[in-house]
């Protein structure tokens, strides 16, 4: 793809056609179907996105529609706070289109992600000032407004308050779950800026009508009237209540203590194959939680998006050191696999090779 800035009159005309260009670039993601005693549960694999995780598709859409607004011209340069998926997807995309893009992190951010911010962008902004909730997501916002108001042609796509993530979700993933699953009783979905929740959930109970939507959130968290503290797993939960959240259709919610999601992933990873971060995880540990108390009297179908990749939890998350200094436990031992294997569906889904490729 070309990185070079678009110039001259023709800049608008270059910017639409790198745009059009990212789309046709973009895959529709598989669905398989994993193996359990008593759901038929199936795993949406954004993974297989461009650039790894769910966060291309808002990020994608918040750009295409910013380009068509004329919001983002070829002097604009886009600025975000995001210490994960949504700012690596920025990245690729605004050096795809030949525009600037400044990442606002924290500390909470992977080693491996900063890496790549560094290597991207000419410029990475890192604070360091824990707010009052703890957090670090007010000091971020706070330092976004200022690099706003000092850099020529800037454009903040406020991920969190940003009505065309929500569009994106619901277009995107929301069109290619919908369009595959003939049934769905059950989607659960983890939570942070609210865009993935909100597009979903409306998406799905347009087709589904009897659907529930349970979301999926981090102890310690805000977004569900809880006080926030300290958390230490990016890519789930806030520190404060994100506006878009208030567009979703929610019907019960569910909230992971962060030891609960570092063994959800090390349990899709053993019993399926799949390497996913944690916000994966989390969802795949409110899903048995839910329903061991909620044991269905039918198998119902359930599905759930595999966020990200578990690479940059590679330190974090996958080192047993890590989980038992940072949230007091070492992984629990996981029972073998189900005796049947996981079952692709529809005409995206990926075969058993396709998946442990996706996976690895």
């Amino acid at each position: 793809m070309n990185h070079t800035r678009p110039s001259g009159t023709g800049g608008a005309d270059v910017l639409a056609a790198r745009i059009t260009a990212l789309r046709s670039a973009m895959p529709r993601t598989p669905l398989v179907q994993l193996a359990h005693e008593s759901l038929d549960l199936f795993a949406k694999l954004e993974f297989s996105n461009p650039n790894g995780s769910s966060k291309d598709r808002s990020a994608f859409w918040i750009l295409k529609r910013a380009i068509e607004r004329g919001d983002i011209t070829v002097g604009s340069t886009v600025v975000e706070s995001s210490s994960g998926n949504f700012a690596i997807s920025l990245a690729s995309f605004c050096r795809s289109l030949g525009i600037d893009f400044v990442p606002v992190l924290d500390p909470n951010v992977n080693a491996s992600t900063e890496t790549y911010l560094r290597m991207v962008c000419a410029r990475v902004e890192k604070v360091t000032q824990r707010d009052a909730s703890g957090g670090y997501l007010a000091t971020r916002l706070d330092r976004v407004r200022e690099l706003v108001a000092r850099i020529p042609g800037a454009y903040w796509p406020n991920q969190y308050a940003n009505g065309d993530a929500v569009d994106a979700h619901r277009t995107l993933t929301g069109g290619e779950l919908c369009e595959e699953l003939p049934r769905l009783d059950h989607l659960f979905v983890g939570v942070s800026t609210g865009g993935t929740v909100a597009g979903l959930s409306r998406r799905v109970k347009e087709t589904y009508p009897g659907v529930r939507v349970i979301a999926v959130d981090a102890e310690g968290s805000a977004i569900f009237g809880r006080p926030p503290r300290v958390r230490r797993i990016p890519g789930l939960g806030s520190s404060m209540v994100p506006p878009l959240v208030g567009e979703a259709l929610i019907d019960d919610v569910v909230i992971v203590p962060e030891a609960e999601a570092a063994d959800g992933c090390h349990r899709l990873l053993r019993r399926h194959g799949l390497y996913c971060g944690g916000s994966t995880g989390s969802v795949y540990a409110a899903i048995e939680r839910y329903f061991e108390a909620r044991p269905p009297v039918r198998r119902p179908t359930v599905a759930f998006l595999c966020a990200d990749r578990g690479q940059a939890y590679a330190d974090t998350i996958y080192d047993p050191a890590w989980t038992a200094e940072h949230l007091g436990v070492s992984p629990a031992p996981v029972p073998a696999p189900p005796t049947d294997p996981p079952v692709p569906t529809g005409a995206a889904a990926a075969t058993a090779d396709d998946l442990a490729a996706l996976s690895g």
